[in-house]
């Protein structure tokens, strides 16, 4: 402490403890893709998406982390700013509870529109079915990385989007696009589409690694509490 050394010409080492606070944004897609379940005992992706949110902001709130949310579909819908009073989890819990029908997506736009908005460096935690072209959501990933955020990202998909498990014939509608309908028999794709789609995520995959991107793949038939807690241990282990 240089101060006391100038009045006593004697050393001393100030010491002291500062405890930083985390600055956590919750980007939750809502847009119409994320509406689907492929079987009526599980949640759609967007109410599982709502269950990992509304946990994950009271974890980090319980910590005295600060917390806020982003919804969006092809533009950014609610934002609740980020913040550590307690009763930010009512106002965090009340647009989740409260989220509207789904339109299109633009998911790589609105990353970006979104890292712009965020100023301090912190935790950006995104839960996504990341169903938009990979090139522009990784572009809006990297935009996240450039500022100095950390960036996690729940991949929630519904286990019939993996596989294609359907039998007989079957009638698809394009969620995104209302009236874009598609009948066929998905046994006779399947193995095509199974081909394409695993192209698709070992593409994200390859990545985020290579962005430091803490990608997260879950599907609705886990039970959230357990994709969860599958995260929280791993993250224990790296920090």
């Amino acid at each position: 402490d240089w101060r006391v050394y100038a009045k006593t010409d004697r050393h001393y080492q100030k010491v002291f403890t500062e405890e930083t606070n985390l600055r956590a944004t919750l980007l939750v897609d809502c847009s119409a893709s994320m509406d689907f379940t492929g079987d009526e005992s599980r949640p759609t992706k967007k109410l599982y998406a709502t269950w990992l949110a509304a946990a994950l902001s009271y974890l980090l709130l319980r910590q005295n982390d600060a917390v806020g949310l982003v919804t969006f579909d092809e533009k950014p819908l609610a934002r609740v700013p980020a913040r550590s009073v307690r009763r930010q989890l009512f106002q965090v819990l009340k647009v989740l509870e409260d989220l509207p029908p789904g339109r299109g997506t633009a998911l790589g736009k609105v990353l970006h529109r979104v890292a712009e908005t965020v100023q301090r460096r912190g935790l950006v935690l995104l839960l996504s079915d990341l169903m938009d072209d990979p090139e522009q959501v990784l572009a809006g990933l990297k935009h996240f990385r450039h500022r100095g955020h950390e960036v996690v990202v729940f991949q929630i998909l519904d286990p019939r989007e993996v596989d294609l498990d359907f039998a007989g014939e079957v009638e698809f509608e394009d969620l995104e696009r209302p009236g874009h309908r598609l009948r066929v028999e998905p046994a006779h794709l399947a193995a095509s589409y199974r081909r394409r789609h695993s192209a698709w995520r070992d593409t994200l995959r390859r990545e985020c690694r290579r962005q430091l991107v803490d990608l997260v793949e879950v599907t609705t038939d886990t039970p959230f509490e357990r994709s969860l807690g599958a995260y929280l241990r791993k993250r224990k282990r790296l920090y």
